[in-house]
């Protein structure tokens, strides 16, 4: 079913896409002394706890941002928000949820085959004293590099092998047909083979879901579809709080609330992906509802509150234990 390619050829590959580019050049009162500032963060969500791990970052060309807009329009709007107008910085944040009985992580990562910035989710669940081992499910939101290439470790090794996984079944039958990587143009055929590598590998550990499904008790797989056709985002509910994990179905902390309209490049139906988002922000804000953004600023947790038709992000607040 997959295609099998070296690792060497897989990164080159990704190294060779858009996505990888010079970093933009920050604030100074932002750039980092260090190799990385802190990698998790933690939280209680009724009786769950919850861990934010990071993956490390991302750079992506802003033109993936607003494609059905003017461009000098985008420019205008990142740069009155004190953000780099070429190049995207986005963060990779995994949703760990320990229900007392299942612990549940969201999307396993890049792992060391796309970005160098990326694949820091291992030595931060160290940092965070949480092993492999301990994971009973993991959740995939879809099967783009930066959520699924992580699958397998230095050693093509599960990273989390005795894991129950979850996927929606439009997803895996996307990525995983046999003629899929004569049906893409050449530029997004590594995304196939990678996932093709990644999914292949836990096929027989795979659950293959549909909107509603629950995984584990108090969490839910819901359809968001869009970014890709099988895009999943995950309810979190405990003791009357809830949390949205949204995946990429609001992946920029501005231009996806205040313009919710705009297309994103990496989105393969972009109206639908355009309908999913405005219905998450809708629920979250009517129902004041946290979300938990995977490109959002780390941790990427916060709160929605409606604007006219438009949205606005409230990250919440940080709390040191007193």
């Amino acid at each position: 079913m997959a295609h099998r390619i070296e690792r060497r050829t897989l990164l080159t590959s990704a190294l060779a896409a858009p996505a990888l580019i010079t970093a933009p050049a920050l604030a100074a009162p932002t750039a980092p002394r260090s190799e990385q500032n802190a990698g998790w963060h933690r939280f209680s969500l009724g009786a769950f706890e919850i861990t934010v791990l990071s993956d490390g970052n991302l750079l992506v060309p802003t033109a993936t941002i607003g494609s059905n807009v003017e461009r000098d329009e985008v420019v205008a709007f990142l740069e009155a928000r004190y953000l780099d107008a070429e190049t995207n910085f986005g963060h990779t944040n995994h949703v760990l949820i320990d229900t007392g009985t299942a612990k549940v992580l969201v999307d396993v990562g890049s792992g060391e085959r796309f970005q160098p910035t990326a694949g820091r989710l291992s030595p931060n669940l160290e940092a965070a004293g949480i092993d492999p081992s301990e994971i009973t499910h993991v959740a995939l939101t879809h099967a783009h590099p930066d959520h699924v290439w992580g699958m397998l470790d230095e050693f093509d090794e599960l990273r989390f092998p005795d894991a129950a996984y979850s996927i929606s079944a439009t997803e895996f039958d996307w990525w995983t047909a046999s003629d899929r990587i004569d049906q893409v143009p050449e530029p997004m055929q590594a995304m196939v083979v990678g996932a093709q590598n990644a999914l292949t590998p836990v096929a027989e550990q795979m659950s293959m879901v549909t909107g509603g499904t629950d995984i584990a008790t108090g969490i839910t797989m819901i359809a968001t579809p869009g970014h890709t056709l099988g895009h999943m985002a995950v309810r979190v509910e405990s003791d009357d709080q809830q949390l949205l994990v949204v995946g990429d179905a609001i992946n920029h902390a501005y231009a996806s609330f205040e313009h919710p309209d705009w297309h994103f490049g990496f989105d393969m139906d972009k109206d639908g992906a355009v309908a999913t988002r405005r219905r998450l922000l809708d629920m979250a804000a009517a129902d004041r509802i946290a979300i938990a953004g995977y490109h959002l600023p780390f941790p990427g947790v916060g709160h929605v509150i409606k604007r006219g038709d438009a949205y606005q992000f409230l990250p919440e607040m940080w709390r040191w234990s007193e």
